[in-house]
């Protein structure tokens, strides 16, 4: 499929943007996987990271970033599946970042919305994914879902055992559990739900959050900016995101793109910088 113009999926960035939190892997990108990917770059998307769910699919990830030049991705267990999975050690997963195109842990965390998992599994694979992201130094992509107190709780005790790198991804929460993340030395992320018309609050977090500590995401293929409701998202529409917070923080699309991009890679240590070849 060749690559659609600016005009099918919004302006495109002025500036390179990233997508750190996207799934490739997932069904409704199997037959479209090359369009997908061709868009994202057209639209000036410089690197995408594909976050794992379950470790046991590992696999099928690392084919998709072997494939692509410009993608990565992560080792992980999603909170829905970490009962499935409580017998992957830290050991285990610091064992599987060792591949070069491995550069986060997770995504793993809380998520007492949908408690598909049991909380006290969730909460045991939490806490082993933090051991290996203060181990190895890598980003843990946290997943935080109706869960703001004991998160914060969680992070608290684990942070004063040792500073581990982490962005809360898709940030919902609340602004208490936003402010605490800055303050132990995290990242918050944001996707297309920024652009909701009844996300006011998140938008008020997001405009007070300081500059060197915000990323945008897609987290496709949900969460379709507005513009795109009832879609499929891709990573192509990270724009819109970037679009919104740039309004939000009142300052330019290439400005939310520099410093986006820019924390992207200080936090994400392990991608390269530079052209994609």
């Amino acid at each position: 499929m060749s690559a659609n113009t600016d005009q099918d999926f919004g302006t495109a960035a002025p500036a390179p943007l990233v997508d750190s939190h996207c799934h490739l892997d997932f069904p409704d990108f199997q037959s479209d996987l090359d369009g997908v990917v061709g868009r994202a770059h057209a639209a000036g998307i410089a690197r995408l990271v594909t976050i794992s769910t379950r470790v046991r699919r590992q696999d099928g990830l690392l084919a998709i970033a072997e494939r692509f030049p410009g993608v990565y991705c992560s080792v992980g267990t999603h909170p829905h599946h970490a009962h499935e999975e409580l017998d992957i050690t830290t050991a285990d997963l610091v064992a599987r970042t060792k591949h070069p195109k491995v550069v986060a842990i997770g995504e793993a965390g809380l998520d007492y919305h949908y408690d598909t998992g049991p909380r006290d599994a969730q909460e045991q694979g939490f806490r082993g994914h933090i051991a290996a992201a203060r181990e190895t130094g890598l980003p843990l992509v946290i997943h935080s879902r109706d869960a703001d107190q004991d998160m914060e709780s969680i992070l608290r005790e684990e942070t004063r055992k040792g500073a581990f790198p982490a962005v809360l991804h898709c940030f919902t929460g609340g602004r208490h559990l936003a402010m605490a993340a800055i303050e132990l030395g995290l990242y918050v992320s944001f996707t297309g739900i920024l652009t909701f018309k009844k996300s006011d609050d998140l938008r008020a977090i997001a405009k007070e959050l300081p500059e060197d500590r915000i990323l945008v995401e897609t987290d496709s293929p949900y969460l379709a900016p507005g513009k795109f409701r009832g879609k499929r998202c891709e990573p192509a529409y990270v724009v819109e995101t970037a679009a919104t917070l740039a309004e939000v923080r009142g300052i330019s699309p290439r400005k939310i793109a520099e410093v986006t991009t820019k924390n992207f890679f200080r936090l994400f240590n392990k991608v390269p910088a530079g052209a994609v070849s």
